[in-house]
């Protein structure tokens, strides 16, 4: 019988057989390899209920002592993406006219990118996620939060899994600084912008720069 506060993990895991496991990690990571960063995107509407799927399996992360430090806040208003294009867009032409180096921007001229960021309107949805340092308990106190970082990384990287999975194409884009976005967004001093998630469908002439990944043998060690 479980301790108490503890339940049976039977509940949340069943084993498989090796082949089946085999054939399962196979296929997720063919789909995984299928996915990329998109900057097209159509202007076609995406249903709230796969946006708030992705969200609940993001919320479903790791996390420091369970504390979950994360907010995401899912923007489908077009005068409120305006408004985060026009604030990043003034944000990046600063970076590349003062703050990147010759070497960062020899490293994304391949890419493409620019100042200029159309798929934040265009774009049926952004997500914009933010961490949470700090808590506020019953009797309005700060509780500490652990491994905030870490944890709304491990969340963001499941957002952007479940929004492949379910058939979109996602851009993660982090202008610096992000501060405008919890200004615009109406958010708590607490929270801390960390990243930007666009997502819907491509454009119908959507391309993708002609780049890989890099072998197993290359991010992988094994002892």
């Amino acid at each position: 019988m479980p301790a108490e506060g503890f339940v049976s993990l039977d509940e949340f895991w069943r084993g498989l057989p090796p082949e089946e496991m085999r054939r399962r990690a196979r296929e997720f990571r063919r789909e995984m390899a299928r996915r990329r960063s998109v900057r097209s995107f159509s202007e076609r509407e995406v249903p709230r209920e796969l946006i708030e799927e992705a969200i609940r399996a993001a919320g479903s992360a790791p996390s420091g002592a369970n504390m979950q430090p994360w907010h995401f806040a899912a923007v489908r208003d077009p005068e409120v993406k305006r408004r985060i294009r026009v604030a990043a867009e003034e944000e990046e032409r600063r970076f590349y006219r003062e703050r990147a180096t010759e070497e960062w921007l020899e490293a994304l001229e391949p890419l493409g990118t620019g100042p200029e960021k159309p798929f934040l309107e265009l774009a049926p949805w952004l997500i914009a996620v933010f961490a949470r340092p700090f808590g506020i308990g019953p009797e309005g106190e700060k509780v500490k939060h652990y491994y905030v970082k870490e944890s709304v990384g491990i969340a963001t990287g499941l957002l952007v899994t479940a929004l492949h999975h379910a058939g979109l194409a996602t851009l993660t884009h982090t202008p610096s600084p992000m501060g405008f976005l919890g200004d615009i967004l109406d958010r708590p001093d607490r929270e801390r912008p960390f990243l930007l998630v666009v997502t819907g469908y491509p454009a119908a002439d959507a391309e993708v720069p002609d780049i890989g990944k890099k072998p197993l043998e290359e991010i992988a060690s094994w002892f």
